[in-house]
């Protein structure tokens, strides 16, 4: 599917003008005179990034990149501004704006700026869909096969693990095994990278506690 820009400003104006310019390129744009308007639409939104204007009636640019982050984390944010300043420029940079333009600016400069907002959002959707494919996995898992999971990634040994589920070793390891090959990983360190990327539990193997167990020999 073809990305889209998703120009938010007030000017209309501005609006056509860049519009007819984007297109002129070859590029897909929709036009929104307000951030309202757009959040209204959002949920048929086609897929890309969004031109954002910092200063307009009713919620400010800054406002409706917090709504994205929410609503639509995927989109890359670029703001076009006529009325920008070093605050508004940092503050929107570290709420994640893919980048920061003043009105005017030139052609070269905002094709550029687009160009890498259509490639980070390529890179944001495939990470996504990987994450997603990787929660499917996991909640393919059974129960027990899921409690034995989270005890690993936090670095459990199989003995410590049998003594906090009751069950014996060799079970643990047939789950253990069963795990591994529902999620498609071929080493328990991969198995905690992809906890780490869902943003599950874990941490580094450690000693045992009263709480886990009976010590090591």
């Amino acid at each position: 599917m073809k990305p889209v820009v998703h120009i938010i400003d007030d000017d209309e104006s501005f609006r056509t003008a860049t519009s007819r310019l984007l297109s002129a390129y070859g590029i897909s744009v929709e036009l929104y005179g307000s951030g309202d308007q757009f959040l209204n639409r959002l949920p048929n939104c086609e897929p890309g990034c969004v031109l954002l204007d910092l200063q307009m009636p009713g919620r400010s640019g800054l406002q409706i990149q917090n709504q994205l982050s929410e609503m639509a984390p995927l989109f890359p944010v670029v703001f076009l501004t006529g009325q920008g300043d070093i605050k508004a420029g940092v503050d929107a940079m570290k709420a994640g704006a893919q980048d920061f333009l003043e009105k005017p600016t030139s052609v070269a400069v905002l094709m550029e700026t687009i160009e890498r907002a259509f490639a980070q959002y390529e890179r944001r959707r495939t990470e996504y869909e990987r994450l997603q494919q990787m929660r499917t996995l996991v909640a393919g898992l059974s129960s027990r096969e899921a409690e034995v999971f989270g005890l690993v990634i936090r670095g459990h040994l199989n003995k410590q693990i049998a003594y906090a589920l009751g069950i014996s070793e060799r079970t643990v390891k047939v789950h253990r095994h069963q795990v591994m090959e529902k999620l498609g990983a071929r080493s328990l360190a991969e198995a905690v990278s992809m906890a780490a990327d869902m943003g599950l539990e874990h941490g580094r193997r450690r000693g045992v506690t009263q709480s886990d167990g009976p010590p090591s020999p």
